[in-house]
């Protein structure tokens, strides 16, 4: 094998090395940018709890993002490996080549340069087997350094940080409710009640003709203003008796019911109150 090809084999492995570089950076790359847009994607959902029709485009959109970071930074960089792809020239490589190698600076270049403007004189030839066999003893693929790439780890570490604090903060609701949805994006979902009633009272029973007086207090984000109590279809308004409960007095029960509770569209479970009946006298001998 004559210098010269010697040579092109050489910058053959660097090219090769340069595009191997190339896949490990994209691939951290379209780890990190991937992620990071897949948790501001589900952050979306979670706040606005979109509509299906919003929710099917923002999922085609992740959908599109992510198969354009896929092809940028793993399909492109694995058909040059694998020759599928048109990637940088010799001439190209020489360049990168001589910034890494001051001793060969442009020597490289010129020599492929030469080679490419008389490629049939034998005095060009010999000339070119002479550069060759000084150029011989330097490994272009030196050049090409993967411990460089550490430094895109932060950009991996960022979406990884993030996935750490929901699930130590107890959150990880707003990721696992806002993918479920996401993925089945055309199905219909209610967002949660900003609070929940609980009712204070432990005993719904009482005797019939006595009075009977309901407290209760909501649970959530947000207090309510009015709270109402709806029985016999009927819909009446309770009491604030302190911060954050209401009450609601029944003065003569005469027999067991059904009521629940509502405020800000937000209903209540059912609940009943069981009347005991007086024990009535029906003769005396």
């Amino acid at each position: 094998m004559s210098n010269y090809k010697l040579i092109i084999q050489k910058i053959q492995q660097f090219t090769r090395k340069y595009y191997v570089n190339e896949l490990l950076r994209g691939s951290m790359m379209f780890l990190s940018l991937g992620l990071l847009y897949f948790i501001f994607t589900l952050f979306v959902e979670y706040f606005l709890w979109l509509k299906p029709t919003y929710r099917t485009l923002l999922f085609w959109i992740f959908i599109s993002i992510e198969a354009l970071l896929l092809y940028r930074f793993i399909i492109i960089p694995l058909f040059k490996i694998l020759g599928l792809r048109k990637g940088i020239t010799h001439k190209q490589a020489s360049l990168l080549i001589g910034k890494y190698f001051p001793e060969i600076d442009d020597k490289l270049l010129n020599m492929l340069q030469l080679h490419d403007s008389h490629p049939d004189s034998e005095l060009v030839l010999a000339s070119i087997d002479q550069k060759a066999l000084h150029l011989k003893p330097f490994t272009f693929q030196n050049a090409i350094d993967f411990t460089h790439n550490k430094k895109y780890i932060k950009y991996l570490l960022i979406p990884i940080v993030v996935w750490l604090l929901t699930l130590i903060t107890g959150n990880k609701e707003m990721f696992s409710g806002s993918y479920d949805r996401l993925v089945h994006h055309q199905k219909e979902y209610s967002p949660p009640a900003p609070f929940a009633f609980k009712l204070l009272n432990s005993n719904l029973r009482v005797v019939e003709g006595k009075p009977i007086e309901l407290k209760v207090t909501t649970m959530g984000n947000t207090i309510p203003e009015e709270v109402y109590i709806l029985y016999n279809d009927q819909k009446y308004l309770l009491q604030q008796s302190g911060f954050n409960e209401f009450v609601y007095s029944f003065n003569e029960v005469k027999q067991s019911f059904d009521f629940y509770f509502e405020a800000n569209e937000v209903q209540s479970i059912d609940y009943q109150v069981e009347v005991i009946p007086v024990p009535q006298i029906q003769s005396i001998k």
